[in-house]
């Protein structure tokens, strides 16, 4: 029963409610990815060359990724994810659908489970509220889990293949010191960890039972308003008593005028999270923004159901008015419905009065009400 999971040389920690238990936890995966192979000369290595990276990259007419790739070749390792498993005590591994929690750029994944305002913005404890379990993780490069080289490692494919490694851990009941197996998992992301989750329940579609998709849509058309409002500088300057270890490549957005700018609607979010998130924000690297672009190729293969959940401001997927489609559509999200052929369930929702940073705003957990009850009846354990 995972009400009685037996962790060693764990930290177990029961957070927030009486009720809520998590075990947080280093766990190793074995992976391997085709990883591109980008000339070296492409790492910026000052603040300079990071601003002229993303020149590069947002210059119109140009594919920047093809005109610096010079083949592809396969990366393998055994590499450290840092994970949290949380669940309530009234739920089992045999009755509990388990939500894993893909974070995206700027964050890590506390994103899901803020401790501002003693956790009153948690995804994580509305999750648990509403009977699931939660599995967040520190994307592979990112926060504590390893980290790697900025432009030829650490890239979509490879953060891809450690998903899958965890997913098939809580599936089979190899998730150490945890005495539990899901049968009915669902991949949530966020931003990228949405591109991660798209990817994911594509290539894989029998290993998912259902996706959210928050903070997203297929429109590509404002990646370049996220890259040159973020103003990306090396993390090891930006911030060098948090990430002095780090190697030139990883990037941080500048300051917290750039984090509102990609982030953050007002007012409709207390000032003070401002300055939390941008105490709290972590880096983006050369590789995962040079992949992501082409991450997502096509129609997706899965069945299942499908929630985009996007907030009405959003900046890099509806370039700050998700709304404004000149009539082709409800909403720039719900033209997603063209990438899922197949789904049982497509549903798109814009969240109102809420930029890119979903679990930031006001009515953060208005929106998680919406996500729980949306799982509820299309894809939770019975």
């Amino acid at each position: 029963m995972l009400g009685k999971a037996v962790a060693t040389s764990l930290a177990l920690a029961s957070l927030a409610s009486a009720t809520k238990q998590c075990v947080a936890q280093t766990v190793p995966v074995d992976i391997e990815a085709r990883n591109a192979v980008f000339d070296n000369s492409t790492t910026p290595h000052s603040n300079i060359d990071a601003t002229w990276f993303v020149q590069n990259m947002t210059r119109q007419g140009h594919n920047f990724t093809n005109e610096v790739v010079q083949g592809f070749s396969t990366v393998k390792g055994t590499y450290q994810i840092s994970t949290q498993l949380c669940w309530d005590d009234k739920t089992t591994a045999d009755n509990a659908t388990l939500q894993v929690l893909t974070h995206g750029i700027g964050f890590d994944k506390t994103y899901w489970d803020l401790s501002f305002e003693n956790y009153n913005y948690s995804y994580v404890d509305a999750a648990l509220a509403a009977g699931f379990a939660t599995f967040s993780y520190d994307r592979l490069g990112i926060g504590a889990s390893d980290h790697g080289d900025p432009l030829n490692e650490i890239q979509t494919n490879l953060e891809i293949a450690a998903l899958r490694a965890l997913t098939d851990k809580l599936r089979n009941g190899a998730l150490p010191g945890v005495d539990a197996a899901y049968d009915t998992i669902v991949h949530v992301g966020h931003s990228y960890g949405s591109v991660q989750s798209f990817v994911f329940a594509h290539r894989y579609p029998n290993e998912t039972q259902g996706i959210v998709l928050t903070g997203f849509s297929t429109n590509s058309s404002f990646m370049g308003f996220f890259a040159a409002g973020a103003n990306f500088e090396e993390a090891n300057l930006n911030e060098p008593l948090r990430f002095l270890d780090l190697p030139d490549g990883y990037l941080v957005s500048a300051d917290a005028s750039s984090n509102q700018y990609n982030f953050f609607l007002p007012p409709y979010f207390d000032p003070e999270i401002l300055a939390f998130s941008e105490y709290s924000k972590q880096p983006v690297t050369v590789g995962e923004l040079l992949t992501i672009g082409s991450a997502i190729s096509g129609p997706s293969v899965f069945t299942g159901p499908v929630l985009v959940f996007t907030g009405d401001a959003d900046v890099p997927f509806c370039g700050g008015d998700c709304l404004e489609t000149g009539g082709a559509a409800p909403s720039i999200p719900a033209q997603t419905s063209v990438l899922f052929p197949n789904a049982s369930v497509f549903e798109a929702y814009i969240q109102p009065n809420t930029g890119h940073g979903l679990t930031a705003h006001y009515n953060a957990t208005a929106g998680y009400q919406v996500i729980q009850n949306w799982l509820d009846d299309h894809v939770a354990a019975q």
